[in-house]
C-alpha cells in the first residue's frame, strides 16, 4: 500500500476497506489527511458555510437495565435517584427551548423494563397535540430493539407505530463501536451491531432520516474502528432511492471520569486533539456517501473542533441547552448561540442555524438582535 495511492483513491470517492483505512491512518500525515478530508468536505458542501443548531438533550427516564460501563448517568429500576419525566416536566423543557429558538427535542433515555411502545406512542402524540411545531430526534436504535423486544415485535413495526405517532428523525445513539467484541466488555446490555444497523435499515424503509455515531478511544483496536466505518458505508449504500439515510456523521471520544471502565482499569479517554483530527477526516475518507460530518465540541473543546473545521467537518452540532448523559462522564464545554457562531467565524468560516433535515433556518429575532448588538459595538 502507498500513502498516496490511497489518498487519491478517497479523492476519487472510491470505498477503502478497513484495512487500507488503518494503513492511512496509522501512516499519513495530519496534514494529508486534513487536506483530503477538505477537498472532501467542499465536495460534499461546497462553500464556507458550517451549520449549527439549537436543541435540548431531554431524558426519558434515567432507569436502564443495560448497565454500560462507561455510563455514570442511569439508575438500576428501584434506585432512590430513578425517575422518569412526567408530561409537566417536558412542557417547562419545551416551553423553555422554544424561548431560546430552539424548535427541538433529542429526546433519549433508558433502556426502562416497564416503558414499551405504548408509553411512547401516547407521549409523542401528547407533545404533538400540544406543541405541533415541536421536532422529535427521539430514542435510538438500542432502545427501538429493546421496545422491540418488549412488545415481542419488529423493529419495522415499532418504527412505523413511533412515526405515526410523531418520531420525526432517529438518531445514531448507541453505537459505540460495532463489534460485538468490544460491545460485550462495555455494553453487553445493549444489542449487538448487526441489530443496530438493521435497526436503521428498518428506519431508512420508513423514509426516516438518521445519523450515525461512533464512541471511540477506550478498548477497541485501529481496525475496528475502520470496521464500524465500513459498516456504516455499507447501511447507507443500501438506503431505498429518496430516502436520506444517514445525513450526517458523529465520532466522539470516550468520556472516561469516574466510569467503571477506568475504575477497572480498562480503559482509559487517551485521545488526543490531534487524533480526534485524524479521526474527523478519516470520517470524510471512509464514508464517501455521507453529506455531513459533525464536529463535537461537547467532548473536546472549541479549538480542537475549529480545526476540525478544515479537516473534513461542516458541522458544529448543537449548543445543547441541556445534556445530561455524556456530562456525567465528564464533557465540560458548553457554548451559547452567540458563542458557538463566534467559534465558527473565527475559524474561518460563516455560521448557519440549521434543523434536523440540514435545511437552513433564520436566526430567531432574540438571537439576530443579539448578533446585532455584537457588530454594533465592533463597529462602535
Amino acid at each position: 500500500m502507498r500513502i498516496d495511492d490511497l489518498l487519491q483513491k478517497a479523492l476519487n470517492l472510491e470505498d477503502l476497506t478497513a484495512e487500507e483505512g488503518v494503513f492511512l491512518f496509522e501512516n499519513a500525515a495530519t496534514a494529508e489527511l486534513m487536506f483530503v478530508g477538505n477537498r472532501l468536505r467542499q465536495h460534499h458542501v461546497p462553500g464556507n458555510v458550517v451549520t449549527w443548531i439549537i436543541d435540548r438533550n431531554a431524558n426519558t427516564t434515567n432507569v436502564c437495565i443495560a448497565n454500560c460501563k462507561f455510563c455514570n448517568f442511569f439508575r438500576r429500576p428501584g434506585h432512590e435517584e430513578s425517575y422518569v419525566t412526567t408530561l409537566e416536566q417536558y412542557c417547562q423543557k419545551i416551553e423553555e427551548t422554544f424561548a431560546l429558538g430552539g424548535e427541538q427535542l433529542l429526546l433519549q433515555g433508558g433502556h426502562h423494563p416497564e416503558l414499551g411502545l405504548d408509553y411512547y406512542t401516547k407521549l409523542f402524540r401528547q407533545l404533538k397535540e400540544w406543541y405541533p411545531n415541536l421536532k422529535l430526534h427521539a430514542l435510538g436504535p438500542p432502545e427501538i430493539a429493546h421496545i422491540t423486544k418488549l412488545e415481542q415485535s419488529t423493529h419495522y413495526e415499532v418504527l412505523k407505530a413511533l412515526k405515526e405517532s410523531g418520531l420525526d428523525s432517529l438518531p445514531g445513539a448507541g453505537a459505540e463501536i460495532l463489534d460485538d467484541r468490544v460491545r460485550r466488555l462495555i455494553s453487553a446490555g445493549k444489542c449487538g451491531a448487526d441489530e443496530w444497523l438493521d435497526v436503521m435499515r428498518a428506519a431508512h424503509k420508513l423514509g426516516l432520516t438518521t445519523s450515525a455515531t461512533m464512541m471511540f478511544g477506550h478498548i477497541e483496536t485501529n481496525l475496528e474502528r475502520m470496521e464500524h466505518l465500513v459498516k456504516i458505508r455499507q447501511v447507507q449504500s443500501e438506503k431505498p432511492e429518496g430516502a436520506k439515510g444517514f445525513l450526517a456523521f458523529i465520532p466522539w471520544p470516550f468520556q472516561d471520569y469516574d466510569t467503571i471502565l477506568r475504575k477497572l482499569k480498562r480503559a482509559r479517554n487517551t485521545c488526543t486533539g490531534d487524533e480526534y483530527i485524524r479521526m474527523i477526516a478519516m470520517s470524510r475518507i471512509m464514508l464517501p456517501n455521507v453529506i455531513n460530518v459533525q464536529a463535537s465540541w461537547l467532548t473536546v473543546g472549541k479549538q480542537v473542533g475549529q480545526l476540525c473545521l478544515h479537516a473534513g467537518a461542516n458541522d458544529f452540532g448543537s449548543i445543547m441547552i441541556e445534556e445530561n448523559v455524556v456530562s456525567a462522564a465528564g464533557a465540560r464545554f458548553r457554548f451559547t448561540a452567540e458563542g458557538i457562531q463566534e467559534a465558527i467565524r473565527e475559524a474561518g468560516f460563516t455560521p448557519q442555524l440549521r434543523n434536523q433535515e440540514y435545511e437552513y433556518r433564520e436566526l430567531p429575532a432574540n438571537i439576530l438582535q443579539q448578533d446585532l448588538d455584537r457588530e454594533k459595538m465592533i463597529v462602535d
